[in-house]
């Protein structure tokens, strides 16, 4: 016998901080979705591309946005609005990564890198 529980997610709202590294940007990353689909992220950041991004992103559907993964507007954005060593930079996981969560296609987990030298 199998269960199927459809979470309602028409107001979820997920928050989750992104500690870059080493240039201390913190970002502070809400994604709210509308009719299960739609996902709207705000971003609070001291850094300037990073609103910048955040404010390009508007409102999009996440289930495109995952299908076509690297090839989607939203990665499209940050390609054309972060180059050089912020090229690197680990505040766009946090951003799609809290997408799919308000969408519940991940599950709300930490994820981290740990660099050694």
């Amino acid at each position: 016998m199998f269960w199927f529980f459809l979470i309602d997610c028409t107001s979820v709202q997920i928050k989750a901080k992104v500690e870059p590294g080493v240039c201390g940007f913190v970002a502070d990353i809400e994604a709210e979705v509308r009719d299960y689909q739609f996902v709207t992220l705000k971003v609070n950041s001291a850094r300037e591309n990073i609103i910048k991004i955040a404010g390009l992103l508007k409102e999009f559907d996440a289930y495109n946005e995952i299908k076509d993964g690297f090839n989607g507007e939203f990665y499209k954005i940050i390609q054309e609005n972060l180059k050089g060593c912020c090229s690197g930079c680990a505040v766009p996981i946090g951003m799609f990564k809290s997408m799919q969560v308000a969408v519940n296609v991940a599950l709300p987990r930490d994820v981290s890198i740990k660099i050694e030298k």
